[in-house]
């Protein structure tokens, strides 16, 4: 994104580190049936500052399209894995009638290697892009939502170093596409296992700081607003918590990152 000096106090790009965003938006594509997906604000937001029309965004775990249709609104490309293959089928026929953008989905897994980084090859040539100006990864948040059968899906993991030695894994079959200073986003929340709580979203946060060369450019937290799994059960939910020494889960992370070098 241009900054341009003379209209930017005018921008409704949200500059804060703490999103109080509410409701999901359910306008247009998007809808709330899918559960572990996350609010378009945020990818709009992300797709609006650090790329303009007509660039190329690679989203890691496509889920219920949300990145892919804010791609289609504001009119960037788009390259998305995933390894649910009836979602991505729910996501292709919603964009039958696109003809803004270009987009492709793999049915691919984004651990492996020569499968995602082949995909991109092929992607990026027929594109006639050398690499990509943004990735957005949403990755499960180890096994707490189960999203499918298949072996090598990261929601069956639920150790907490093989999930995060797994998911750093699938972060190199990307990065090395992302182009230089352009941005790495990443939207995660905190797990509760073993009766404590597992900071997953400070420790990926450090494992990318520790393997990939990036400046961190802000750590975000997003409020919980309406989580499906809590809507009308919230006394239960408080008396768990009182009961048990807890605190509610009601924020999630967005981790930016600035890739450095080449």
């Amino acid at each position: 994104m241009n900054v341009d000096k003379e209209h930017w106090k005018d921008s409704d790009l949200n500059v804060d580190s703490l999103w109080l965003i509410g409701p999901r938006a359910k306008g247009g594509k998007h809808n709330n049936l899918y559960h572990g997906n996350f609010v378009p604000q945020i990818p709009n937001q992300m797709i609006r500052r650090f790329t303009n029309e007509g660039d190329l965004v690679l989203d890691m775990f496509v889920g219920s399209g949300t990145t892919l249709f804010e791609c289609e609104t504001l009119k960037r490309n788009f390259i998305g894995f995933d390894i649910n293959q009836s979602v991505i089928e729910q996501v292709e026929s919603k964009m039958m009638d696109s003809t803004d953008i270009r987009y492709v989905i793999h049915n691919v897994d984004i651990t492996n290697e020569q499968m995602a980084k082949m995909s991109i090859d092929e992607d990026l040539k027929s594109f006639k892009k050398q690499k990509v100006d943004l990735i957005i990864s949403h990755p499960p948040y180890m096994d707490i939502i189960p999203f499918t059968e298949r072996e090598e899906d990261l929601s069956k993991i639920s150790d907490l170093k093989t999930f995060i030695d797994t998911y750093i894994k699938a972060v190199q079959n990307v990065w090395g596409y992302l182009k230089a200073n352009k941005h790495f986003v990443l939207v995660i929340g905190d797990v509760y296992k073993e009766s404590e709580v597992k900071p997953l979203g400070m420790l990926l946060m450090y494992a990318i700081k520790k393997n990939f060369n990036c400046k961190l450019k802000g750590i975000l937290v997003k409020d919980m607003v309406g989580n499906r799994a809590k809507l009308g059960q919230e006394a239960l939910w408080k008396y768990r918590a009182l009961r048990n020494g807890t605190f509610l889960f009601k924020h999630e992370y967005v981790f930016v990152f600035r890739k450095e070098g080449v």
